[in-house]
């Protein structure tokens, strides 16, 4: 393949994702939002041929309590830190349904991801599972797997592509989702800002430096040669720019976000490279006109890119696909 590839993916976890550090009454804005920002960003994807992957945690896959509670693994995460699983006191908590507790449950939002068929859903876990913090075993990560996979099933979903939480993985872990037919993952950035680490051991002075790298060059384009035969299984497809949300602290400087990404994008397109951008759909829950238009000009550059370079987008599984039919 000599053109670049454009690759798309989204955490999907309403507040699964943060049951740890934030609160319902803190960041239930950016929750809601998600149901009116979704079918906004489907559609603007359609509208640029433009493939996502959706990365689903799987605890939202369900309608109702009752359900969920019956499906969760006996072999839960045995975290040192108790508050990071959702299964110690969390749980019992939630609504009933999915009318009465947006939050926590999203079954009909994966059905209207299902009603846009270029895009793919992916694994990010059942429970928004942490692969580095203390206390956990690779067989509770295998447990929390195999029940990701068998509730997505019931959609005719069939999980091949993996986004870790928080961006932890090790050797081990990707053997695991190895042998359970996981056939690509969300690796990190190569520079040493982005190294995965467990929340205990990161610290601030990286947090900041990341920060900064959004607006100014500090890692490089973090773009990736495409994958090969022979890249091994499963195939890493490294995130090259997380896509930061609008915020109107930094609204003066959206200019050097846009460039620092469109910049990457050219450079890939160029080099027949990757460019993975990734975000959260809850962050697109505030401010979505603001996030709209910042991703109406990254997919207008796209297009550009696509009409004089030939720079493609695929869905996580498609790239990887497209590496087997070329073996």
């Amino acid at each position: 393949m000599s053109t670049g590839a454009f690759v798309i993916s989204l955490d999907f976890e309403l507040f699964w994702g943060m049951r740890d550090k934030r609160t319902i009454e803190g960041y239930g804005e950016n929750i809601r939002g998600v149901r009116e920002a979704l079918p906004r960003m489907l559609d603007t994807f359609d509208a640029h041929g433009v493939r996502a992957t959706f990365a689903t945690v799987g605890l939202l896959f369900f309608e109702r309590k009752e359900e969920l509670l019956r499906s969760l693994p006996v072999l839960r995460p045995g975290y040192v830190k108790k508050e990071l699983s959702p299964y110690n006191g969390h749980v019992d908590g939630i609504g009933a349904d999915e009318a009465s507790d947006p939050y926590h449950f999203g079954a009909s939002l994966i059905r209207t991801i299902q009603q846009h068929p270029a895009h793919e859903i992916a694994c990010h876990t059942f429970s928004h599972y942490y692969c580095l913090e203390h206390g956990q075993t690779e067989a509770e990560f295998a447990a929390d797997l195999v029940t990701a996979k068998a509730i997505a099933s019931l959609f005719n979903i069939e999980l091949k592509s993996f986004v870790f939480p928080r961006n932890q993985y090790n050797e081990a872990y990707l053997r695991v989702c190895n042998e359970h037919g996981i056939t690509t993952y969300r690796g990190n950035e190569r520079s040493w800002l982005y190294k995965a680490r467990n929340k205990e051991d990161e610290s601030q002075f990286r947090r900041a430096l990341r920060l900064l790298d959004t607006w100014f060059d500090l890692s490089g384009h973090n773009c990736h040669p495409l994958p090969s035969p022979g890249s091994g299984t499963p195939i890493d497809l490294p995130s090259s720019r997380f896509l930061r949300p609008y915020n109107k602290r930094y609204a003066i400087l959206d200019g050097l976000k846009l460039r620092r990404i469109t910049r990457a994008m050219d450079h890939a397109a160029r080099t027949g490279t990757l460019f993975h951008l990734w975000w959260h759909p809850h962050n697109f829950g505030s401010d979505l006109e603001q996030n709209m238009a910042m991703l109406e000009k990254i997919l207008a550059h796209y297009d550009r890119l696509h009409r004089e370079h030939g720079f493609t987008s695929y869905t996580m599984g498609e790239l990887v696909q497209r590496t087997s039919d070329h073996a």
